[in-house]
């Protein structure tokens, strides 16, 4: 073997081992950036999760007074009723298109899912009474609130 074509192969040697390297990094930089992906993914939900179910926590628990909280409508179409103290204004609370759509308007005043906030996604919106509380349940899981106030939930 020549002295010329050693120097060849260590030549194709140096790429090859170079071009490895250069392979290997964005592979690994592929790899890195869709577990990382997926990682935001997962916590975005848990984050919707919670937050739709302490939703539901912190607002009967701030209008946690006798008689202020109701449900209303159907088992299938459920409106859970919160008032707001002596108003005359409430937070209604109910499933529209696939929404959970939150209004606050006059105790008396027919639903109107136009002005109402949405909470977030979900098929499920299931209300029952739960002795001194009420389970709610979405996609999301469910809560259960025990109400403090006499009278609880109506």
């Amino acid at each position: 073997m020549t002295r010329g074509h050693s120097t060849h192969l260590t030549g194709y040697f140096t790429v090859g081992t170079i071009a490895l390297f250069i392979v290997g990094f964005l592979m690994l930089v592929i790899f890195g950036a869709h577990i990382y992906q997926e990682t935001v993914a997962g916590q975005q939900k848990n984050m919707d999760t919670r937050a739709q179910l302490s939703y539901f926590a912190t607002i009967l628990r701030d209008n946690d007074t006798a008689g202020a909280v109701s449900v209303e409508g159907s088992a299938d179409a459920p409106v859970l009723t919160v008032r707001d103290g002596d108003s005359g204004y409430a937070f209604r609370i109910y499933l529209y298109e696939g929404q959970l759509v939150e209004e606050f308007s006059e105790t008396d005043a027919p639903l109107d899912p136009e002005s109402g906030q949405v909470i977030g996604k979900t098929n499920t919106f299931a209300v029952e009474k739960d002795g001194a509380g009420l389970r709610i349940a979405t996609d999301a899981g469910s809560v259960t609130v025990y109400l403090r106030a006499e009278g609880g939930a109506q």
